[in-house]
């Protein structure tokens, strides 16, 4: 078999690895339904129905920044944490291994599931922005924001690998939500930072979402904190080292 061969062969087996991962989580509604609906219905509760009249657009503009942050975290936390130690459990990593397939094909599939669904997520928050929040951007800085939310699910893929390589199936979900819920808060993707207490506020920084919602805020010609090159060098740095400890605690898995 020639080299070109099997690299079309890979290419073809990652792609319906990534198909079926993505058909499996959208044919299971505890994931299909929170993560596509909730964050659309938190932005049309909190972004556009209980803005204050003088400020609705700019909540609507903001909270649109936010929330798409808010809903790419699910697909990596949840697709990636829970999965993958549902699937210890059952013994498939073991299996994955004797069978013939590419050794990234596992994380690969699971990676571009994540990616298509933030892109649902994105859009549909676009969508909603614009016909019931008021919210009118430039044809570049719409697909920024949809860019850079898309990739902006790897840190969150990696950490929910982490997750997943250290508790079991029936601990994941508990744990998963442990950490989405309050990095949500504590990130200021719910309201502004500044309605929180200074601590929070100053502690922001270290959270992975705090810095892809600047970069969202930046997309959509809202300012944001910091400079953009720090909050790309810290998502960077955050996906590469939380990912490589996350492989290498599944390589000693027996």
């Amino acid at each position: 078999m020639t080299t070109t061969t099997f690299d079309a062969i890979a290419r073809r087996s990652l792609a319906l690895e990534a198909r079926l991962e993505f058909l499996r989580l959208l044919r299971t509604p505890s994931f299909a339904i929170p993560a596509l609906m909730f964050p659309v219905l938190f932005y049309l509760l909190f972004g556009v129905l209980l803005a204050k009249p003088g400020s609705s657009l700019r909540a609507a503009q903001y909270l649109m920044a936010t929330y798409s942050v808010f809903g790419v975290m699910a697909p990596g936390l949840f697709g990636f944490g829970v999965s993958v130690a549902t699937e210890r459990d059952k013994g498939l990593l073991a299996l994955r291994r004797a069978l013939p397939m590419p050794p990234l094909n596992f994380v690969g599939g699971k990676l571009a599931m994540a990616m298509l669904f933030a892109a649902i997520i994105v859009s549909m928050l676009c969508i909603t922005g614009a016909i019931f929040g008021g919210v009118r951007l430039e044809a570049v800085q719409w697909m920024s924001l949809l860019v850079l939310m898309v990739f902006g699910a790897l840190p969150f893929c990696a950490l929910g690998l982490l997750v997943g390589s250290f508790v079991n199936g029936q601990a994941a979900p508990a744990v998963v939500n442990l950490i989405y819920l309050p990095m949500a808060l504590l990130s200021g993707l719910w309201f502004p930072l500044n309605l929180l207490p200074l601590v929070i506020q100053k502690l922001a920084v270290l959270w992975p979402a705090w810095h892809l919602a600047q970069l969202g805020l930046m997309a959509t010609g809202q300012g944001g904190e910091g400079a953009a090159s720090a909050h790309l060098l810290y998502l960077g740095i955050f996906t590469l080292a939380v990912g490589r400890w996350a492989a290498r605690r599944l390589q000693r898995e027996p």
